[in-house]
């Protein structure tokens, strides 16, 4: 049965509200580590453009919510804008006004303050999925095959029951779920399994099989299929320090994952169409709302682990980009040219306006299709 899905006003309040949960998160990981190391901030805002309503805390801090729900910036003290751009470098200040501006903090506290707002939506999303991982415990299977499908990749391998699967395309494996979690990313593949059977080890070769996964706005998803299935999970129940560790694992594992599906579609191998923007998140977020509370904040926690990761990308404007010059920085001896870095932001802006654009494109074409 096909539950009835949510209204446009319901969506765009989860995606306001869910985006602005993780935008707060972001940006208080560059507010809190700034502090730390005694850097001035003039504005905390969630959104863009013209302020809605806010407050000034007792360190100047002006927190304010604004009237574009896009985005948000922490600004520091001695920046020209938002953006804390490594080549404004404000000049004429006093002794006093340079200890509390972040250009003139050495070069590994602006660092660590950049890394910090990818590196807490990271955090965020583990702990996340630690919590449902404490709450509910997991369910691990071996990674034995228990049964072989009929016609599937696994039987033309010559694949049986029992076999232990060690690896999957040189990647080890502990866990059943480790199996398809490999697998799925590389549809019609043909990619090594490293078995044991019989006290000995193996490397067998498996063409894999395509399945395609559909959503409710007729997106189709190629995913590798090899055709075996597991024996009966164990539920083990995990303490506060398992359960995080056990959301640390899923956080690395979603993020290899991310990582390589991102690098099939720059090569080719799968479509751009795969890729979301704005309005299929939004419908995604709605739906997840719509569901449970839980499965709101669940995906939260998959688009806060995207966000992080995102925002790592060598690509200026981003802080990935930041961390890049600050890395040649570090290895020159002395920032590179006012010049040479407005000109690389300029393409840096270009860059993503266009792809906002086109991911935009792709999620009207298939929402019209």
């Amino acid at each position: 049965m096909e539950t009835e899905g949510p209204g446009i006003l319901f969506t765009i309040a989860a995606f306001v509200g869910g985006f602005s949960i993780l935008v707060f998160i972001h940006e208080w990981g560059h507010f809190i580590v700034a502090r730390l190391f005694g850097v001035k901030v003039d504005v905390f805002s969630i959104g863009m453009g013209k302020e809605v309503f806010g407050r000034t805390d007792k360190n100047g801090t002006r927190w304010k919510v604004s009237v574009l729900p896009i985005g948000g910036y922490v600004k520091f003290f001695g920046d020209a804008s938002a953006a804390s751009n490594p080549g404004d470098i404000p000049e004429g200040l006093t002794s006093d006004e340079r200890d509390v501006c972040f250009h003139y903090k050495p070069l590994w506290q602006r660092s660590l303050i950049v890394f910090a707002g990818p590196a807490i939506n990271l955090v965020a999303a583990a702990l996340v999925f630690a919590g449902f991982v404490y709450s509910n415990g997991i369910a691990i299977s071996e990674p034995v095959i228990a049964s072989v499908l009929e016609e599937s990749a696994a039987a033309r391998a010559g694949l049986q029951p029992e076999d232990r699967i060690l690896s999957v395309n040189g990647e080890s494996v502990s866990r059943f779920s480790d199996i398809g979690n490999i697998v799925r990313l590389y549809p019609a593949a043909n990619i090594p399994l490293v078995i044991e059977r019989d006290g000995g080890r193996q490397t067998v070769m498996v063409e894999l099989d395509i399945a395609y996964m559909e959503d409710r706005f007729g997106n189709r998803y190629p995913l590798g299929r090899l055709g075996v299935s597991s024996g009966q999970p164990v539920i083990r129940e995990l303490g506060p320090i398992g359960a995080v560790g056990e959301g640390v694992r899923q956080t690395v594992a979603m993020g290899d994952m991310m990582f390589t599906t991102l690098g099939q579609i720059v090569l080719g191998i799968r479509s751009v169409k795969e890729l979301g923007g704005p309005v299929r998140i939004a419908n995604m977020v709605g739906e997840a709302a719509n569901i449970s509370l839980a499965s709101f904040v669940f995906f939260l926690a998959i688009l806060s682990l995207n966000l992080g990761i995102v925002n790592l990308l060598p690509i200026p404007v981003l802080d990935g980009g930041h961390l890049l010059f600050y890395g040649l920085e570090a290895l020159k001896g002395s920032p590179l040219s006012k010049k040479a870095q407005e000109a690389s932001f300029v393409a840096g802006m270009a860059l993503m306006l266009i792809f906002m654009v086109f991911v935009t494109l792709n999620d009207l074409q298939s929402m019209a299709l």
